[in-house]
């Protein structure tokens, strides 16, 4: 093939510059791997404007984010004696997400714009960090199925079933950074096909896992409850506004995931990108639903919500600490009546 014949759909990346790549690219394909990729991607090459001025609002939003769950979890574990690891899990989502922007902000400037090193690890990141928040969802809709049923919530099928998914997302995101770097690496025609196929069921396997928490909660919420098999209280608030926090933060990143996944069966030239390759759909279906169920959570105190006793492990142990909690408040407002009647003692010194 001359390195002057446009590439087609699924042909080989020549060895020098591919025709027609924008700039920032040039230096990835000239002379060897890395290669730029043959179509357009989601956001495109960053440029110091737009693209550094709004991820910098987007840093500070995480940095706040970070600090803010960071500081729920510390204030439970040093006040209140209790490891909400969730809250950890939101803020390691913010540091990722933090990383991903940095890097794309460092691309964005002129001298690091054809710097390979940060166009993978920008890639990499913004690939990787959402993952943190489809785990969260998917075990505190667990929580929902096992508190509202417990014999079947926390029955081994259930609880195998659990493990096994969010083990897979684990897997999922190994294929997904393999195939990425690799596929800068190799001209081999079938090699990128397969990579393809590979992301594309990645695609959609996690936006089925963004998902999943929907029907989970949907089931806590239909199933009829059966005999001795008693719905349990945990946390604070109501089961009906967790199921909506959880059915809110949920759909919203289903609608991310699935904008990302869609946009991968409908490809288009590097030269030629789709609206859905705008950087105003980059931010939004990225950044904008990330920003917006960090701080749903922490407006709402999921921490609280979702609070479980520490070592739970089966029916009866979420409302056994509930229970407990109970009867010392009601124990405290007994001896605070009788403190009042005797004047202020506890009755021992009358």
């Amino acid at each position: 093939m001359s390195s002057n014949s446009p590439p087609a759909g699924g042909a080989q990346i020549p060895d020098s510059i591919a025709p027609g790549t924008p700039p920032g690219f040039p230096q990835l394909g000239r002379g060897g791997p890395p290669y730029p990729p043959p179509v357009a991607q989601l956001g495109g090459q960053p440029t110091t404007v737009p693209d550094v001025p709004i991820s910098a609002v987007f840093l500070f939003l995480f940095v706040a984010g970070a600090a803010t769950h960071m500081t729920i979890y510390q204030r439970n574990r040093r006040v209140h004696g209790r490891k909400f690891v969730f809250s950890l899990l939101v803020f390691g989502f913010c540091m990722a997400r933090i990383a991903a922007l940095s890097l794309r902000i460092a691309w964005a400037l002129p001298r690091h714009r054809a710097n390979v090193d940060l166009a993978i690890a920008s890639g990499i990141f913004v690939s990787a960090g959402v993952l943190l928040l489809f785990i969260v969802n998917l075990i505190l809709a667990l929580r929902v199925l096992r508190a509202t049923h417990p014999r079947f919530g926390w029955g081994r099928p259930a609880r195998w079933l659990g493990r096994a998914l969010v083990g897979s997302v684990v897997a999922v995101l190994v294929m997904v950074v393999v195939c990425s770097v690799h596929s800068l690496f190799t001209l081999d025609a079938d090699a990128r096909a397969k990579e393809r196929d590979v992301m594309l069921f990645a695609g959609v396997y996690l936006t089925v896992m963004a998902f999943l928490p929907i029907p989970v909660v949907a089931t806590a919420a239909v199933l009829p409850t059966r005999a001795g098999d008693e719905p349990e209280v945990f946390g604070t608030g109501s089961m009906r506004t967790k199921m909506g926090l959880l059915l809110f933060t949920s759909g919203v990143l289903t609608l991310g995931a699935g904008f990302r996944a869609g946009i991968n069966f409908v490809p288009r030239p590097i030269t030629q990108p789709a609206w859905y390759h705008s950087k105003a759909a980059f931010y939004c279906f990225d950044f904008v639903v990330e920003v917006l169920v960090v701080y749903v959570y922490a407006i709402a105190r999921f921490d609280r919500r979702f609070h479980v006793p520490d070592g739970s492990s089966g029916p009866g142990d979420y409302s056994a600490a509930w229970e407990e909690g109970s009867s010392r408040a009601e124990s405290g407002a007994t001896v605070s009546k009788e403190k009042e009647r005797s004047g202020g003692h506890d009755g021992s010194e009358v």
